[in-house]
């Protein structure tokens, strides 16, 4: 995505409404993605379709900087996308957010959601 304006950012939800440690299904703009809430207390903002299983990683286990995919296991980085672990090979779409006052808000990325 290229450098996302102030323009581009969408109120998703307020941070005391994420698990503390979690994630959340949202739709912006008609596209559904994973609201996460790491460990180390930072939110992450990705489509919500995992690229190996196609299943929601909303429903997924969080630890540290990863999610894990309830189906078979995939992991991906929040910050990147990538995944750290198989059966997955191709990274999650991550999208920029920010919390401001304890809104959350997130500007989309222009990359098309990525499947197998």
């Amino acid at each position: 995505m290229s450098t996302a304006t102030e323009a581009d950012f969408v109120r998703v939800c307020r941070l005391d409404e994420l698990p503390d440690v979690g994630a959340a299904k949202a739709e912006i703009q008609g596209r559904i993605v994973s609201m996460i809430h790491a460990e180390d207390g930072s939110v992450h903002c990705i489509d919500d379709e995992c690229t190996h299983g196609r299943v929601s990683l909303s429903e997924g286990d969080v630890e540290g900087c990863e999610i894990e995919c309830w189906l078979h296991g995939s992991r991906f980085n929040l910050v990147s996308g990538k995944p750290t672990s198989l059966p997955a090979t191709v990274p999650v779409v991550v999208h920029t957010t920010r919390v401001t006052d304890g809104e959350v808000f997130v500007a989309l990325s222009d990359e098309a959601p990525r499947t197998v």
